[in-house]
């Protein structure tokens, strides 16, 4: 696979998690106290790091078929979810996640709970907030990082998109000093679905013996079907509930 296509699929992943996480850290600085959360958010990055340089190089001396099998299983298995909540929240069975909610319930939990100072850190509630939305976040961003490096043998591609991803959210919340509402955040998981599918079975299918056509560029049919297939369910949903609701509005109009 070239470079490109690896940098930007990683690129939109990592971008969705950074967007959570900057929710909770903006309700942290904002509502509490900012030393603290950077505090917070600094001890969650070196956790990473570490978890990172430990992971990274026990994975890559693993052998690749049987870690394509198995990676490549997840992957789908975390695409699916994926793209079924991204389904249903573009036809309104599943509500849209909305980041400014969000961001107001941290805002509200972070008012209510009480100050305290704790090991040298002057709000411990602070402190914690950031370092465990930081943290949780950003394991799933080194779960991307370091599967689909390794597996396409290109971790410093992969490190290059979650950088920026983390880099361009980042300068884009300080600038604006507001959770990123306006972020199509429902389409970019879909996108995120159909792409981690993609990978997902094209690499589970290597690990069990399966030799693709064209190699790498079976991806180029294999993105298309999925997100196709992910665009007739959108339609075929919203056709239902569109046939569902027709008969409860003539009914309406008949009893007015």
């Amino acid at each position: 696979m070239n470079a490109l296509p690896l940098i930007l699929t990683v690129f939109i992943a990592c971008a969705v998690e950074a967007v959570e996480a900057l929710t909770i850290v903006l309700a942290a600085g904002i509502t509490r106290e900012w030393k603290s959360t950077l505090q917070g958010m600094a001890v969650a990055l070196v956790a990473l790091a570490v978890i990172t340089a430990a992971i990274g190089p026990a994975v890559s001396h693993l052998p690749l078929t049987p870690l394509r099998l198995v990676v490549g299983a997840l992957l789908a298995i975390f695409g699916l979810q994926w793209l079924r909540k991204a389904v249903l929240r573009a036809t309104g069975y599943k509500a849209l996640h909305d980041e400014a909610s969000a961001y107001l319930r941290e805002v509200t939990a972070a008012k209510e709970a009480a100050r305290e100072s704790r090991r040298g850190i002057n709000d411990w509630y602070a402190f914690t907030l950031a370092f465990k939305g930081v943290l949780l976040e950003g394991l799933e961003v080194v779960f991307i990082v370091v599967t689909f490096g390794t597996n396409q043998k290109n971790v410093g591609a992969a490190v290059i998109g979650a950088a920026a991803a983390i880099i361009a959210v980042t300068i884009t919340g300080i600038a604006v000093r507001a959770p990123l509402t306006k972020v199509p955040e429902n389409w970019m998981k879909f996108a995120v679905g159909v792409m981690l599918t993609s990978f997902g079975t094209f690499w589970g299918a290597e690990g069990a013996g399966v030799e693709w056509p064209g190699n790498d560029g079976a991806l180029l049919v294999i993105i298309p079907l999925v997100a196709l297939f992910g665009a007739a369910c959108i339609f075929w949903l919203r056709s239902r509930k569109t046939a569902a609701a027709a008969p409860a509005m003539e009914t309406e109009t008949v009893g007015s």
